[in-house]
């Protein structure tokens, strides 16, 4: 719970420089220290009769069973058939059949990029001309990073400013693998009916995640969990709505985006330093660990909070600032109008009651710092308008 701090004590994960100071080691000192192991490699080896890893790798019968000493139960277990080596060490075997994995891995990139591609080639009249652009495709497990190509040839383009808001719109059916709309940019929309693997929207850089269940689904969308762990991973700005629970880690080290959920598991909003997220549901245990910034809206209806949230760096408070409320009003309609929830619907229409059993998750050094400014506001705020009261009666006069 230090190092994201920069005060790790020993001078490891620091970059100050009276810290780094009282960590004596060198690199010279691992490379030394793997010449010994590799030495002692070779000696092991040498003993057993091999000249390298690979006559060694799968000879399972120089293995033997090591009798335990104070377990006579242990050592009726008959380990065999483990140890047994299913072809015999002659080297006319050993040619034929492999005791390693020894093929040459096989090149996916022409097939794992496919989609990648084609949503560049899709998206190259937004990217010429700025002319908006819509459509619909299939996508797969087998189709990981959906989106992170063209958000790059987005970036490459025009930086960080990216297109204007919602230029390319795409909705995807299926199942999606890791990392959809990982680092999506400004003006990039990606819209996803189905499912999805762990760290989607890693990277969030601008642009827009919906992912929804699909609407023949038998099941109760809150209840379920619709994306994997470390969703929003790193994430820097941009929106995010998910009409159904994400696994653990859910926005892990935000530092920006805004994200609405109906659930997540342990470590929601790990180490999060920016941003808002809207919980319409339960959360797992140790929620906002190392939260310094940001904040985190829990719709607590079953008051469990308190217990759940990991309270080293945040403090809970019932919602009560207008400015808070409307903001929270503001992303609940829009994570209904995008995603059509069901949950998001049911609370809007009780939002009177839906309203008080929010609970704000703030840390606590972020919350001060907002009081000092908010004071310093203030104080400027007299004397500049003694002033305009002076200038006003002076022209009055």
């Amino acid at each position: 719970r230090k190092c994201h701090l920069n005060t790790c004590p020993v001078g490891i994960a620091t970059q100050d420089p009276e810290l780094r100071a009282r960590f004596s080691g060198q690199p010279e000192h691992v490379v030394n220290f793997f010449f010994f192991i590799a030495e002692e490699v070779r000696e092991l080896l040498a003993r057993l009769g091999f000249r390298t890893m690979d006559e060694m790798i799968g000879r399972s019968d120089m293995l033997r069973a090591m009798p335990s000493t104070d377990n006579a139960k242990a050592n009726t277990l008959d380990l065999s058939a483990l140890l047994h080596l299913a072809m015999p060490a002659t080297r006319t075997l050993a040619d034929r059949v492999a005791r390693a994995h020894v093929r040459l891995r096989l090149d996916h990139s022409e097939e794992e990029g496919r989609l990648n591609r084609r949503l560049v080639e899709l998206a190259q009249p937004a990217l010429e001309s700025g002319e908006r652009v819509k459509a619909t495709l299939s996508i797969t497990n087998a189709d990981r990073a959906v989106g992170a190509t063209l958000s790059g040839e987005i970036a490459r383009r025009y930086g960080n400013t990216g297109l204007p808001d919602d230029t390319i719109s795409l909705k995807f059916t299926g199942a999606a693998g890791q990392s959809f709309g990982a680092f999506a940019a400004h003006g990039l929309s990606l819209e996803l009916e189905g499912e999805a693997n762990d760290y989607v929207g890693k990277g969030l850089s601008g642009g827009r995640l919906i992912v929804r269940h699909t609407r023949s689904a038998q099941f109760i969308p809150d209840q379920t969990v619709l994306v994997g762990n470390t969703v929003l991973y790193g994430a820097t700005s941009g929106e995010a709505y998910f009409a159904g629970v994400a696994g653990e880690r859910f926005a892990v080290r935000n530092s920006g985006a805004i994200a609405v959920v109906e659930g997540v598991g342990d470590h929601g909003c790990e180490y999060m330093t920016g941003g808002t997220v809207v919980v319409l549901g339960r959360t797992g245990r140790n929620f906002g660990a190392g939260m310094s910034g940001g904040i985190a809206f829990v719709l607590d209806e079953f008051s469990e909070l308190e217990q759940q949230c990991n309270k080293g760096l945040v403090e809970l408070a019932h919602v009560t600032d207008r400015g808070e409320l409307e903001l929270l009003r503001r992303l609940v309609e829009q994570h209904a109008r995008y995603t059509g929830s069901a949950r998001a619907k049911r609370e809007l229409g009780r939002w009177e009651r839906a309203q008080r059993l929010f609970v704000a998750v703030v840390p606590t050094e972020y919350r001060k710092a907002m009081e000092r400014q908010a004071d310093a506001d203030a104080a400027n705020a007299v004397p500049a308008a003694r002033r305009g009261l002076v200038i006003g009666e002076a022209r009055h006069g």
